[in-house]
């Protein structure tokens, strides 16, 4: 695995992901999940994040501390999925802006299409972290992390919860430079392209459009 993969570690964030799995989950549930999951992992993936210094004052006396300027970050989950992990990171990153990518996948050719593209005007300057909760194909990660560096963005985080081996491959073939943060990494892709075991359609989950 390439060092700018990291499959996330922690007890609770797989407890909480099997959870997610469990088909008798119920989408209020699961929605809630996905925010816990996301906060989770998000400490992983802001480790290493840029900060500054900041004079902050205690009850007993003046200090420097190292803080990170919330306003150069930029959300951006991807349409419709992302925003259940979204939801949950604006609570603790309230000053953060919050791009939007529509990315939906054709159920026939399994192939990725843009519908819809949101960002803030500044966002080339920003340190981007976008979010799907599920890495299948890879299709739609890569079709997201070009719309953001056609916008000129130098720093671009991928958080995703599940994925698969043949999604990992397929961006780190394209973006080796991009660090993915993944909450599980799972056996495969089914021939319909989804992730085993996986969850399922992480948006209908969340949105409650399973028929």
């Amino acid at each position: 695995m390439s060092d700018n993969v990291h499959v996330i570690q922690n007890a609770l964030l797989a407890h909480k992901i099997a959870q997610l799995r469990d088909v008798n989950t119920p989408c209020g549930e699961f929605r809630r999940l996905v925010r816990e999951i996301s906060l989770i992992e998000i400490v992983d993936a802001m480790r290493d994040f840029p900060t500054v210094e900041k004079q902050v004052t205690t009850p007993l006396e003046v200090t420097t501390q190292r803080v990170i300027d919330q306003s150069n970050i930029c959300l951006v989950p991807i349409m419709r999925a992302g925003l259940g992990m979204s939801e949950g990171l604006s609570e603790i990153l309230p000053l953060a802006c919050v791009g939007h990518l529509g990315i939906y996948r054709d159920h026939v050719t399994h192939e990725a299409h843009e519908y819809y593209a949101s960002f803030p005007k500044n966002v080339a300057n920003m340190e981007v972290i976008l979010l799907d909760p599920m890495l299948a194909t890879g299709g739609s990660a890569i079709d997201a992390i070009r719309q953001i560096k056609a916008r000129g963005v130098k720093s671009i985080r991928f958080v995703c919860i599940i994925a698969a081996p043949e999604g990992v491959a397929a961006v780190r073939k394209e973006f080796p430079e991009i660090p993915v943060y993944i909450g599980a990494l799972d056996r495969e892709l089914n021939e319909n392209c989804y992730i085993l075991p996986g969850l399922g359609d992480a948006g209908d989950r969340i949105f409650g459009t399973i028929d």
